[in-house]
């Protein structure tokens, strides 16, 4: 399999908020691809430059990253220059999927279900806002992911801080009305019509709070896999997640969150790009419960791994 794919760079660590998740991601991917035979090689981007990566010649890479200068377009961007193939989705899909606000703007023309919202800066009436979208309501910045920065406001007063907190990661801030229901999460393998959903996974939090340390760090949180969903409704939660991947122009693989009201609509919130590969991550658990091991499904995320723009092939 080494000379099937060559040398292969896993990318982590980075320089995003996520570093720490990163690190745990790209490790379990370096020792799965190795373990499958698989020349790889950990090369971390916060701390080594595009020109040493240059310089190792890799002859495709997997993508471990989260957050900014990783999951964000930016990397991918880089690497179409360098002309690496690279696993997942191109710099505008990644971009876009980065940008919670693009995102949703884009969803809402394609007429796919997504929470109402308002974009915050330093001049906006917080108070008005909280009552236009009404409470409880979510504020997070709209460039980070593993809920960093988020909080959920339920009442008007809290609306300063929340604020606050959301726009020490961010220049503006995006205010999302509330779902109450089930949250789910849908892993995507593949591109275009090939693109297919694994089975949905439900994540039960304490208090429904899944926040940074619920998601990375405790065993306090359950999930379900498959999720104990109606035949009917888990094929719509799939077909929406299938429909808002492609609606951005995403490749390779991914996931995508959703929450389920109590009338069992699907609401979207957002795409993960380059989603956690810990051990606690989503996207390893779904591919299991589909029979894929967790060494398979890095060997077949790096099969996929292309030049978008430039053309090379996989």
């Amino acid at each position: 399999m080494s000379a099937q794919f060559g040398k292969v760079g896993v990318l982590y660590g980075g320089k995003s908020a996520e570093r720490e998740v990163s690190i745990m991601s790209g490790t379990g991917v370096h020792q799965a691809l190795r373990s499958a035979g698989v020349d790889a090689h950990l090369f971390d981007t916060g701390v080594r430059s595009l020109a040493e990566l240059a310089e190792e010649r890799f002859d495709r890479v997997f993508i471990a990253l989260h957050g900014r200068y990783g999951e964000d377009g930016t990397m991918q961007g880089a690497l179409e220059l360098l002309k690496v193939p690279y696993t997942g989705s191109g710099p505008l899909a990644s971009a876009l999927a980065m940008d919670k606000t693009m995102t949703k703007r884009i969803w809402m023309n394609e007429g796919l279900p997504t929470p109402r919202f308002e974009v915050l800066d330093r001049q906006s009436d917080l108070l008005a806002v909280a009552a236009k979208l009404g409470l409880p309501l979510i504020v997070k910045p709209p460039h980070e992911g593993s809920t960093i920065g988020v909080t959920k406001v339920e009442d008007g007063d809290a609306m300063r801080a929340a604020y606050e907190l959301a726009a020490e990661y961010d220049e503006q801030v995006l205010a999302e009305a509330f779902v109450q229901g089930r949250e789910l999460t849908v892993a995507i393998l593949g591109s275009g019509a090939q693109a297919r959903a694994l089975p949905v996974v439900e994540i039960v939090a304490p208090e429904g709070n899944y926040d940074y340390e619920h998601k990375y760090f405790t065993d306090d949180t359950r999930y379900l896999c498959p999720a104990p969903l109606p035949e009917d409704v888990t094929r719509r939660v799939q077909e929406i997640s299938e429909a808002a991947y492609r609606a951005l122009g995403c490749e390779g693989w991914g996931r995508v969150d959703v929450m389920l009201d109590a009338d069992n609509q699907p609401y979207l919130l957002e795409v993960n790009t380059s989603p956690g590969m810990t051990g606690h991550s989503l996207v390893p658990m779904a591919a299991a419960a589909s029979g894929m091991s967790y060494e398979a499904l890095c060997v077949e995320i790096l099969r996929g791994a292309r030049c978008k723009i430039s053309g090379r092939p996989s």
